[in-house]
């Protein structure tokens, strides 16, 4: 057993059996402990190994960005994030059941400006498909208007996978199952995203939501970062039938 050991730490295939067993155990925890703890931790290191292997590109499309839009080259808005359960004391406090969920906590959404700030004469800002410029269109198709969400990920706003972060001025119009989409951290891509993007209604997104929700787990997050790339390289499923980016959320009937 000690010469075996021995020859385990001091030949080739003897260090490529120890590096092997010690992937396939890391492998092995990171679907058992995904969810409390693994996907935070890869949402944490593959950002920030993103924003520095892209920071030349972030660089570069600031540039142009500012040149192109005359100003400002980047899109901030407020968005709805996760949302936590109470604690025994906070619910006791608001006499509500015990498991019941808080507010959403809002953050502040960055990606890189598509459109212009043009208005009409009323001072009201034109159709979508008026301010879509040619370079934000360029932008869309390649994704490319939203590297900035890595420093949304990397500070802990939003998560690589998740469902896509909507608008404040929605969250009234929930029922009570979609509203369950804010239980986990918002994504860069999500379930809906490689499904069809903005091609597909309201309902069947939200339904998308819910059912990534329920079943989180290592292997589909893979799979669907997977699913982006080929999504981005083919650019389907950028606008919707009836708009230039995405139709508004009115409620449900």
């Amino acid at each position: 057993m000690k010469e075996f050991l021995e020859n385990l730490i001091s030949t080739w295939w003897g260090i490529l059996i120890i590096c092997l067993v010690c992937v396939a155990v890391w492998i092995l925890l990171s679907a058992l402990l995904y969810r409390p703890f693994f996907k935070r931790f890869y949402d944490i290191v593959l950002s920030g190994l993103a924003i520095l292997v892209f920071s030349w590109l972030l660089i570069i499309l600031i540039i142009v960005g500012a040149i192109k839009m005359k100003g400002n080259p980047f899109f901030m808005q407020l968005r709805p994030g996760r949302r936590k359960k109470l604690s025994k004391k906070q619910c006791k406090k608001q006499g509500v059941p015990y498991g019941t969920y808080g507010e959403e906590k809002i953050f502040k959404l960055t990606k890189f400006r598509t459109m212009t700030c043009e208005k009409d004469e009323n001072g009201e800002l034109l159709p979508d498909e008026k301010r879509l410029t040619k370079y934000g269109k360029f932008l869309r198709s390649t994704s490319l208007d939203e590297l900035p969400e890595l420093f949304n990920i990397f500070v802990g706003h939003m998560s690589i996978v998740g469902p896509r972060p909507l608008l404040v001025q929605y969250l009234p119009l929930y029922s009570e199952e979609q509203r369950h989409r804010h239980d986990v951290r918002p994504g860069l891509t999500g379930y809906a995203q490689v499904h069809g993007r903005n091609a597909i209604s309201w309902d069947e997104k939200f339904k998308l939501d819910i059912k990534y929700i329920q079943k989180i787990s290592f292997w589909k997050d893979i799979k669907i970062l997977l699913q982006t790339v080929l999504k981005v390289f083919k650019r389907s499923g950028i606008n919707s039938d009836t708009s230039a980016t995405m139709e508004e959320f009115k409620g449900n009937e």
